[in-house]
């Protein structure tokens, strides 16, 4: 698999609880791929490619290292993409 839907990506990394709240929160247009606004669930996401969601007050920045294949356990999701400060 060369590219994953966003909404989808952001459910099997454990970032969103469910694969709906993740789309809502594109279709708000809240999240970044590589500096684009994302309008869309459906828009997709590469190896490589830089995420930016916002997190309370601030944000998060993450560059997706391998595609999730499922949404595993916590240690699973975690090790498909590097944190970026």
């Amino acid at each position: 698999m060369t590219a994953i839907r966003i909404d989808k990506l952001l459910f099997f990394l454990r970032i969103a609880k469910s694969r709906s709240l993740a789309h809502s929160w594109t279709d708000e247009g809240h999240i970044r791929v590589n500096g684009r606004r994302i309008e869309k669930g459906s828009a997709s996401v590469c190896i490589g490619d830089i995420v930016t969601l916002p997190q309370g007050e601030g944000a998060v920045t993450f560059k997706l290292l391998a595609m999730p294949l499922r949404r595993g356990p916590p240690a699973e999701a975690k090790s498909c993409y590097q944190l970026i400060d």
